[in-house]
């Protein structure tokens, strides 16, 4: 393990790894951040309408100065003559929140994938900044790297053509098409959503479930009818410490439910 771990050495102590001997190539990555916020936070920034100023361009800001400075955060990277730095910030009213994109470039002798990550947080941290003395019950999440090129590792795209695991894939479809089997109205249902790797392992983001499929009126029901229609196996049961919400706030599987509530299932979580 110590050998395919490249920032240990052979004693498993930490260092910086020597790239002087690689060849020097152009390199890109793209890395992907997004922070929920309440739908009239969203409206009030998309409005220009926030007591700060704007919120986005300061974000964008922050983020290209932090992807010039990560070498100065992250203890064993290499400090980097990047050629392009380039924050894309996009209001999306279904999260509700914004989706940011972060892509960094160079002609160097290692990749840029942190720098791009770097860009993406801290324009998510900026954009949590300036707007939580509106919102103190944003999220941040689905940090990632989208995209890379260049390299002796050449192109990758982690999250293309991704094939999961069968069982994981019959979860997301059985829950979606259960789902939709009844009309979505918000007079009879409560709406799900899923967040962090969870969502990654079934494949999809929401669904709606009608309040009268339930055994009975609570997130535990709700919780086993979602893993009912799917084999043993499923996702949802894998997590030994799924946590819930109903209306962003924390609470216990015998929460009762009412219709219209937005119910949202989450792995344990750091950072947001």
């Amino acid at each position: 393990m110590m050998n395919e771990l490249t920032h240990l050495d052979a004693r498993g102590q930490a260092h910086m790894v020597d790239v002087g001997q690689k060849e020097i190539t152009a390199r890109t990555a793209v890395a992907s951040a997004a922070i929920r916020m309440q739908p009239q936070t969203l409206a009030r920034i998309m409005a220009g309408e926030h007591p700060k100023g704007d919120v986005l361009a300061t974000a964008r800001i922050a983020g290209i100065m932090a992807a010039k400075r990560t070498a100065d955060l992250i203890p064993l990277c290499h400090p980097l003559m990047l050629s392009k730095v380039a924050v894309e910030l996009t209001p999306d009213e279904a999260l509700p929140g914004i989706r940011i994109e972060a892509t960094c470039r160079l002609a160097g002798r290692t990749g840029v994938e942190m720098e791009a990550l770097t860009a993406a947080s801290v324009a998510a941290l900026t954009l949590y900044d300036m707007c939580k003395a509106v919102d103190k019950r944003m999220i941040i999440d689905d940090i990632k790297v989208l995209e890379k090129t260049g390299g002796k590792s050449g192109d990758w795209r982690p999250f293309e053509d991704q094939s999961p695991a069968t069982e994981v894939l019959s979860v997301a479809q059985s829950v979606s098409q259960s789902a939709s089997t009844v009309p979505a109205d918000v007079g009879t249902s409560v709406h799900v959503r899923f967040f962090a790797e969870l969502r990654e392992q079934l494949q999809m983001e929401a669904c709606d479930v009608p309040l009268e499929a339930l055994s009975e009126p609570t997130v535990a029901a709700l919780l086993n009818w979602l893993v009912a229609q799917a084999s043993e196996r499923a996702a949802l049961q894998q997590q030994p410490q799924l946590l819930m919400a109903v209306n962003q706030e924390m609470v216990k599987p015998m929460h009762p439910l009412q219709v219209g509530d937005e119910v949202a299932f989450f792995p344990p979580v750091t950072g947001g």
